[in-house]
């Protein structure tokens, strides 16, 4: 499916009961680095999701999956395997597609085997339970799929994101189908060629459909979709949240974010800064969990100041082939124009500059989607920089003096994904970290997901979790079963 031909890539179709599928209208696909179209891609509507929805259907009512837990472990764990082999073709995939640096794209794509064998685990040990509560009396707990997932995947992580969903919907038993995003359709077939190959999976078990709204529209709206896992904006996730209202659909929803990074006077900024500085540009900003709110204690906020404008003034951005690039690009010139709009807006609105950043108007890279990373002051917390997600490598920071200032700024959001806390004191970041309204808070650390733990967001940030044993709820279903067998008359 992805094989070049004439320097491009092949059409990128769908895959749905086993089978590719093409679509009557197709999309270029563009390389954020350069603007070039390195092919075409197959644009899903509602018909296309009709059919993925039916094919999962049929699976999950005419399959054993549901039922067959050994079956499911087997499979998840020889899909890693597959995942494994073929790394390195994901990664450079990535990089072309996606705009993301070889090593950030392999740090995610290195995730995958891990995320499916810890499912595959999950799929042989979730249990019920059974109690007899009176003579004779037997009361059963039973889990049990709820049946056909739509889960929809971002563009910023596809890879990682959609196997954060896809691989406990699979280890509970149910069935799937997939909204993919246009801008990684070439990633999105590739993804689906290797599950392709993965032995045991019966046909329709997993659907892989590439489009935009009116594919997620089909799943929220379908009664044969009873639950949706959506990474997105916190926006689009209130607006199906509603739309699904009058189904009482179930929803796991990870959303925005605006991660606090709170240093104190004894943190070690050997460390800190450039954790930090990669906080802010690992993806170019394009991450939920982007370090994008920086709380500095006043005793120390001279030396980072000077010490992160260095850094970040000193970040390469440049194209994923090229080994000496820090940084990748946006995802679209768009973007570009949407970040450094919100940076001009914040600047009149009184920030101020301590690096301005910006678009990369010159040079070879003029090309592409490129944006130097941006690090503003702020005094008042109400700036729109401060409070919106920007999805980009800009960096706000504010002065504190006490942990309870501290606190106060971090939680003085809308979002409450996640959070950094910086300091050398033994008992401080924890004590910290139990008044921060985040789902995930690091200490003296960032960006570190563990698959056994459980994510997720306070607030507008979300609702639900992934990861973690709690990661399998909301696919799985509660039943009481009662049998009153009775007791021997011995009279």
């Amino acid at each position: 499916m992805l094989v070049k031909t004439e320097n491009q890539l092949s059409l990128a179709k769908h895959w749905i009961n086993g089978e590719w599928i093409d679509s009557p209208d197709h999309v270029d696909s563009i390389n954020p680095a350069t603007g070039e179209v390195i092919g075409q891609y197959a644009f899903g509507t509602e018909l296309e999701a009709g059919k993925a929805v039916q094919s999962a259907l049929d699976a999950f009512h005419n399959a054993d999956w549901k039922e067959n837990a050994p079956l499911r472990a087997k499979v998840l764990n020889a899909m890693a395997d597959l995942f494994e082999a073929r790394e390195q073709d994901l990664v450079q995939l990535m990089g072309l597609e996606n705009g993301k640096v070889l090593p950030e794209a392999g740090f995610e794509v290195a995730t995958v085997k891990s995320m499916l064998r810890y499912n595959a685990a999950l799929a042989l040990t979730h249990q019920g339970r059974a109690a007899e509560w009176k003579p004779g009396s037997f009361s059963m707990v039973i889990r049990e799929a709820i049946g056909v997932a739509g889960i929809s995947v971002p563009w910023n992580s596809p890879v990682a994101l959609i196997f954060r969903s896809l691989a406990p919907a699979l280890a509970a038993g149910c069935t799937a189908v997939v909204k993919m995003p246009g801008y990684t359709a070439h990633v999105n077939a590739l993804i689906a060629e290797i599950i392709s190959e993965t032995p045991g999976l019966p046909k329709g078990v997993i659907n892989i459909v590439t489009g935009e709204k009116e594919v997620l529209s089909f799943l929220v709206t379908s009664a044969d979709v009873p639950v949706i896992s959506f990474t997105g904006s916190t926006s689009t996730g209130r607006a199906i949240s509603a739309a699904g209202a009058n189904q009482l659909k179930r929803f796991g929803l990870e959303l925005g974010g605006k991660t606090p990074m709170i240093v104190f006077d004894d943190a070690d900024l050997n460390v800190a800064l450039p954790t930090i500085e990669k906080a802010l540009t690992v993806f170019a900003g394009q991450f939920c969990m982007t370090g994008s709110r920086l709380l500095v204690q006043r005793g120390i906020a001279d030396e980072v100041k000077a010490k992160l404008a260095k850094r970040l003034s000193n970040v390469k951005a440049g194209p994923s082939a090229d080994p000496q690039s820090d940084m990748g690009p946006l995802i679209s010139r768009s973007n570009v124009d949407r970040v450094d709009q919100m940076v001009e807006e914040a600047i009149q609105a009184g920030a101020k500059i301590i690096v301005r950043g910006g678009p990369i108007t010159e040079g070879k890279l003029a090309a592409g989607a490129f944006y130097k990373p941006a690090l503003l002051e702020v005094t008042d917390s109400s700036l729109a920089i401060f409070q919106q997600e920007v999805f980009g490598p800009v960096l706000t920071m504010q002065v504190f003096d006490t942990e309870e200032e501290a606190v106060a700024l971090a939680n003085d959001s809308q979002y409450g994904l996640s959070a950094g806390i910086w300091s050398t004191d033994v008992d401080r970041p924890l004590r910290i970290a139990r008044d921060i309204n985040a789902g995930t808070v690091w200490i003296n650390n960032w960006a570190l997901m563990i698959d056994s733990f459980e994510e997720g967001g306070y607030k507008q940030s979300g609702q639900g979790r992934t990861r973690g044993i709690a990661g399998l709820e909301e696919f799985l279903e509660t039943k009481h079963i009662l049998h009153d067998a009775g007791v021997v008359n011995k009279s």
